[in-house]
């Protein structure tokens, strides 16, 4: 099975092309912002040195989130656009399942970590390999209270590993993977491995944005407060 995988929520910029589970070409940068400017380069590039055809691919992936809602759509829009042009599924991926499956032997219990600002962290437990709850907004106290509960063999992964280990100091104990993003070689297992029925490729967005609409429309004379 020949697969792209895309990745764009967080902090990097990823493309990358598999053949089953050997990697033929695969892009990885680390940034906080244009992924939109980069993204489109990186495909190309990726896809050149992986020889054939966008018709060539099975399926592609993409990661849905939780992360950035700028970078969520970045990847979103250009992975359905390319599946809708070469009529290949298109799979999507749990940010929180990409940055578990990160880690090398998952027997140990995982919790997956971003950092959500305004004292949360976006969260997922795994153990044995398996999720044992759903991606979540946490405050920092509640989601120390449940990777506690783990055991001292939990494993912490993610850029929200800092924020809560900083905010509670007791999770010291735990081992820590501070990766920005999933890795490739992560996202390729679990889009092989995913029902694309299952798995739509729609941004899982755990929190409302933050930006606001406007109070008034341009032109109109401001209301004087109460």
């Amino acid at each position: 099975m020949r697969l792209l995988v895309i990745d764009t929520a967080l902090g990097a910029c990823t493309a990358a092309v598999f053949e089953d589970e050997r990697p033929l070409a695969v892009r990885f940068e680390p940034m906080t912002k244009g992924h939109q400017e980069r993204l489109g380069g990186l495909v190309r590039d990726v896809m050149a040195e992986a020889g054939g055809a966008y018709g060539d691919l099975d399926r592609i992936g993409v990661t849905v989130g939780p992360g950035s809602f700028t970078g969520l759509r970045v990847g979103l829009a250009f992975a359905q656009g390319l599946g809708a042009a070469v009529d290949r599924p298109v799979v999507g991926i749990s940010t929180l399942d990409g940055l578990a499956a990160s880690l090398e032997g998952a027997d140990a219990p995982v919790a997956a970590l971003i950092d959500a600002r305004r004292g949360q962290v976006y969260a997922k437990l795994f153990s044995q390999g398996l999720a044992i709850g759903p991606d979540e907004a946490l405050p920092l106290d509640e989601a120390a209270r449940r990777i506690t509960a783990q055991g001292e063999g939990v494993r912490l992964v993610g850029n929200g590993v800092a924020v809560l280990v900083e905010a509670i100091p007791d999770l010291s104990f735990a081992s820590i993977d501070p990766r920005v993003a999933p890795a490739p070689e992560a996202l390729a297992r679990l889009v092989r491995a995913a029902d694309p029925e299952t798995h739509p490729p729609r941004p899982l967005y755990l929190r409302a944005p933050d930006a606001t609409p406007p109070s008034r429309l341009p032109g109109q004379p401001r209301q004087p407060a109460p």
